[in-house]
């Protein structure tokens, strides 16, 4: 298996668990990874200082980026970063993106894949979804790109928040591509 260059947006959508989870893993995997970068909107650093109660993210082994930083390797489709994962990806990243506005790192980025053909996973994170929202979804898809809704299963059991956040981050992880096992229906019960 061949290692994955891989890029990972926080937005300012409410549940930065998902992100928290998704670092966590992508710790666990970094012998399947050969490079990876990290871009955080300024909201996606305040939601997560409101919603976990700490900046833990910057805490983590991983190349961080500006949301401005259009000198990033992975603004430019020569790179060949194979993967871009928005997780979470709040409903303006996902209008941004479906328009093709490139008005960040990540909204470039995002373009960048797609039309370079390689793997957009949005962990969209919303509820109620409004006819502009699921639009923008299906433009997205239609595109190439994956819409992951952050909706949690319950066939683990699982205990903790956490755990209810993984339920997401397995499928993501398995969207990607990497090899990891979880939890799978069928299989496990």
């Amino acid at each position: 298996m061949s290692k994955k260059k891989i890029v990972v947006a926080v937005t300012g959508a409410s549940g930065s668990i998902y992100a928290k989870v998704l670092f966590d893993k992508l710790k666990v995997l970094q012998n399947q990874i050969s490079e990876i970068g990290i871009v955080m909107s300024d909201n996606a650093k305040d939601v997560w200082y409101h919603e976990l109660g700490n900046k833990d993210y910057s805490n983590y082994n991983f190349r961080f980026y500006d949301k401005r930083d259009f000198m990033a390797p992975f603004a430019s489709g020569s790179a060949g970063f194979d993967t871009m994962v928005v997780c979470p990806c709040s409903m303006g990243t996902l209008g941004r993106i479906a328009s093709g506005v490139s008005d960040d790192l990540i909204t470039r980025s995002a373009d960048v894949i797609l039309k370079e053909r390689r793997k957009l996973i949005l962990l969209v994170r919303e509820t109620p979804y409004s006819l502009i929202h699921i639009n923008n979804m299906k433009t997205v898809t239609e595109a190439g790109g994956i819409i992951c809704p952050a909706t949690p299963s319950f066939y683990s059991l699982p205990k903790t928040a956490e755990d209810i956040a993984a339920t997401v981050i397995n499928r993501v992880i398995d969207l990607v591509g990497f090899d990891y096992e979880s939890y799978q229906w069928g299989k496990n019960h």
